[in-house]
């Protein structure tokens, strides 16, 4: 009974094993795509190989986490894309990992994405996208209060809020200090987002 208990133990480590390897070497290879990725298109693309393979995980929030970042990236780069209908499809990838690991890496991408569709009309929008974005910016320090991408998305706002409205780059410089500084310390982890540090490096030169 003791070797047929111990076959078991051991194919079902090796089961896990094997998935295990195959998950990560997915990974690896759609975060490759998301790094070379030049286009809307290439964005696109990377974020529909991240979501197949969170599908078929279903128990990963990083494949998620990394198909709304490089579906968000889109709304950065295409000035012509309708930011609405790209938001709702970055939320919702957002809600699918946050219903495995509800976590402020999400939040740093809901407040990209509620950030996009203010600033289709600054104006008009600040009332309800503008406070979405900084909600989530809320929120995701409350689950993660040294998360430096929250301190560098918060000096963007800051920095590009006019003076009189309490912006500027004298107030966004502690701020982009603080995300510097985060950056410094953050532990490294395989697969786990580390990107920003090189911007708030920028932002912060940009401050003095």
């Amino acid at each position: 009974m003791k070797p047929l208990i111990l076959s078991i133990v051991m194919l079902v480590s090796i089961t896990a094993f094997s998935q295990s390897d195959k998950y990560t070497q997915a990974m690896q290879k759609d975060l490759a795509m998301l790094d070379a990725a030049k286009t809307a298109a290439d964005l696109n693309a990377a974020a529909a190989a991240f979501e197949r393979v969170g599908d078929a995980e279903k128990t990963q929030w990083l494949p998620y986490y990394w198909a709304a970042l490089a579906k968000v990236r889109v709304g950065w780069i295409d000035k012509s894309v309708d930011k609405d209908k790209l938001a709702a499809e970055v939320k919702a990838l957002c809600a699918k990992g946050e219903a495995i690991n509800d976590n402020a890496e999400f939040a740093s991408i809901r407040n990209m994405a509620a950030t996009q569709q203010m600033l289709v009309n600054p104006q008009e929008r600040w009332q309800t996208y503008g406070q979405e974005a900084a909600a989530a910016l809320q929120k995701g320090m409350q689950l993660d209060a040294n998360n430096p991408r929250l301190y560098y998305l918060q000096g963007m706002s800051v920095f590009n809020t006019p003076e009189q409205f309490g912006g500027g780059k004298e107030k966004a410089k502690p701020i982009f200090q603080k995300a510097v500084d985060l950056y410094k310390v953050e532990e490294k982890k395989p697969l786990y987002p580390t990107w920003g540090a090189d911007l708030a490096d920028s932002m912060l030169a940009k401050c003095q």
